[in-house]
């Protein structure tokens, strides 16, 4: 998982040293990302380790899936937010990868994970993503795609209507705001297969559920669906 290191790595740091986004704490030359102590400290959910899951059970009644599964449980407020914020915000992508990668490993030994094909990220709507100049889910499913050993899929899901922030609206109203938003383009890509839509943080999974409603609407899918973070209050 490691990169690499050269000299100039080495001099930059000189004058721009790597910083824990969690506790701000500087990076050893052998730490990526995330310093060890606050990797060993992540909230994980350990939902493949434990019986029962509480992301599944956002999607009891709504959509069939296969697996659903959160690295880490997400607080605002807490040190750990800093990790989604940086990722979204601050233009951080090799954050997501990081953390994707390390989720990925996690999930395949401790799971029984079905063979997967294709790892989509959600979608943001075109207008959105310019702005933003990246969509923070790609570098998941990037990371998510080195332990799997499979391809990542961004341009068979579009998301074809622009929503508003959900993160004021109650449980109803997210539910309600994401209906109908996404399209396969072309449905026979995704026919017969298994396919994991990957997004970066899950408070209702209405997002992830439409996501997934649209895919099996059309093809002949098998649907999984997996978040870096779980909203806790």
């Amino acid at each position: 998982m490691a990169r690499k290191r050269n000299i100039f790595d080495d001099f930059i740091e000189l004058f721009f040293p790597r910083l824990c986004p969690v506790c701000g704490e500087k990076l050893s030359p052998k730490e990526e990302c995330i310093c060890l102590k606050c990797m060993i400290h992540l909230p994980r959910t350990l939902f493949g380790m434990n019986m029962g899951n509480k992301m599944e059970e956002l999607f009891y009644g709504s959509v069939p899936i296969e697996k659903a599964y959160a690295y880490f449980n997400y607080k605002k407020g807490s040190d750990y937010q800093n990790i989604i914020y940086r990722l979204k915000y601050k233009d951080e992508k090799e954050l997501g990868e990081y953390m994707g990668e390390h989720f990925g490993a996690e999930l395949l030994n401790s799971v029984p994970f079905p063979k997967t094909d294709f790892i989509c990220p959600i979608p943001l709507h075109p207008k959105k993503e310019k702005k933003r100049g990246y969509n923070q889910s790609e570098y998941i499913a990037k990371g998510l795609a080195k332990s799997f050993h499979v391809p990542v899929l961004k341009d068979n899901i579009k998301r074809v209507k622009y929503t508003i922030s959900q993160t004021h609206k109650t449980r109803f109203e997210r539910w309600e705001n994401v209906q109908n938003i996404f399209k396969v383009i072309n449905p026979v890509i995704f026919n017969d297969k298994h396919i994991i839509i990957v997004d970066d943080v899950v408070t209702t999974g209405a997002t992830l559920a439409s996501c997934a409603t649209a895919i099996k609407s059309c093809c002949n899918a098998k649907v999984s669906l997996l978040a870096l973070g779980i909203a806790k209050k």
